[in-house]
């Protein structure tokens, strides 16, 4: 028994004794990305962990101390080693030749320590699926993070991680404390369970739709550590001003709905609290500070936890349509009957550029969007609901596989006679 305490211990003492070591007084950026890269491994040790408990590939032997089944010190120790610390490392070893000596290591050490682990037959298959979701997530994240690259994907992954601790482990530390359960999405009445999980679905597109405004428009993440390099004032942020802490507690709530928890009521109620009267209030110093006259003008007009009947638009925008297209006069008509502020719509055969096929939106930042991204970029101008529809319309997943049906119904590029626009 002492023996197996003094492993746990050494478990998770070694790790951090061995981040502090590492840890030079890095720059804000590198620290929130050494606090990023953790997270990241986290999530991923705890998504493995839970495959391989359930094929079967391992148990643990210990008691006591355990989350979803798994020992927390263990746990956090294992996510340290996997992300903060090669991420500290001031030399930048190839990913691969991370994954493939953390991978020698386990395989080393696994078996030896009998005293906390059973390992079961094809065990290794549950450490390859670990190193993948726990190793080079979390350290390209951080490195990306660092370098401010590769922006796209390190908006995915952090979308990928925050929706990890919020949907799936803050749940599940509640409901262990509390009541409620998983189980009931399963066992409940297929409509009951399927409502929850659409109107979830629904919630969240505020805050994906937020996420890709602040990478297209401000080029930056949601990450308070990697934020935009400009004030984004369009998409979900003309209507509301903190559209993501919104989609996060609806989200949270419903799911309390569907997991018959009370306790998660309470915890989206503490975190509405939370966001509302602290997060909100470091959030708005910080911005003032960045950003200035700009932000107070925004400020003053956009509230947070209450959404605009007319968009906030600091300058027009204009909408090309073509004027010989059937289908363009119609979206025409549809978007001039929403009463649409501040924005322009033009004969796409006056555009003074030449080589224009589709519909064009024309941002006052210079961002144009073309095809069915272009008339979703006009509904935003529409009012909230119009807006919303915009938003779903431009999800990442979503507008290609729309385009391709609008293109298949007749709606697809097409030659337009220039005419001098007078």
């Amino acid at each position: 028994m002492l023996e197996t305490a003094v492993l746990r211990w050494l478990c998770l003492v070694v790790p951090v004794g061995l981040a502090v070591v590492l840890w030079r007084r890095p720059d804000h950026r590198t620290a929130g990305a050494v606090l990023l890269s953790f997270l990241s491994a986290f999530v991923g040790v705890g998504v493995a962990n839970q495959v391989a408990l359930a094929a079967g590939w391992w148990q643990f032997k210990v008691t006591g101390g355990l989350f979803l089944d798994v020992p927390l010190d263990l746990w956090l120790g294992w996510a340290v080693l996997w992300g903060p610390i090669p991420l500290l490392l001031r030399r930048r070893v190839p990913v691969w030749a991370v994954v493939l000596f953390y991978g020698w290591l386990d395989v080393l050490l696994m078996p030896s320590l009998d005293s906390l682990f059973q390992l079961n037959h094809h065990w290794l298959y549950g450490e390859l699926v670990s190193l993948l979701l726990g190793v080079p997530p979390a350290l390209l994240l951080g490195r990306w993070t660092i370098d401010q690259q590769q922006l796209a994907c390190r908006v995915v992954l952090q979308l990928l991680t925050f929706t990890g601790l919020t949907l799936w482990l803050l749940p599940s530390a509640v409901m262990a404390r509390g009541d409620g359960g998983w189980s009931h999405l399963v066992d409940d009445p297929l409509w009951r369970s399927s409502s929850v999980l659409q109107l979830m679905a629904l919630a969240a597109v505020p805050a994906l739709s937020g996420m890709v405004e602040f990478a297209v428009r401000g080029g930056g993440t949601p990450y308070p550590w990697d934020p935009p390099s400009r004030l984004v004032t369009t998409g979900p942020y003309a209507y509301i001003a903190n559209p993501m802490q919104v989609s996060a507690v609806l989200m949270l709530a419903l799911l309390a709905v569907g997991t018959h928890s009370w306790s998660l009521a309470a915890a989206a109620v503490g975190a509405l609290a939370f966001v509302r009267f602290v997060a909100d209030l470091h959030e708005r110093g910080d911005l003032a500070s960045r950003l200035g006259r700009q932000w107070l003008a925004y400020d003053a007009e956009v509230k947070q936890w209450r959404v605009r009947r007319r968009p906030y638009v600091a300058e027009p925008a204009a909408l090309y349509l073509s004027d010989t297209c059937i289908i363009c006069r119609q979206t025409r008509a549809l978007v001039e009957c929403t009463n649409p502020r501040d924005l322009t719509i033009r004969a796409a055969e006056g555009y003074t550029v030449a080589g224009l096929r589709r519909a064009l939106y024309v941002g006052p930042d210079g961002l144009q969007a073309s095809g069915l991204a272009a008339v979703a970029r006009g509904l935003e101008h529409s009012g909230p609901g119009w807006a919303y529809l915009g938003w779903s319309i431009r999800l990442p997943v979503v507008r290609p596989m729309l385009q391709l049906l609008v293109d298949g119904m007749g709606g697809g590029p097409r030659q337009l006679p220039m005419a001098k626009e007078t």
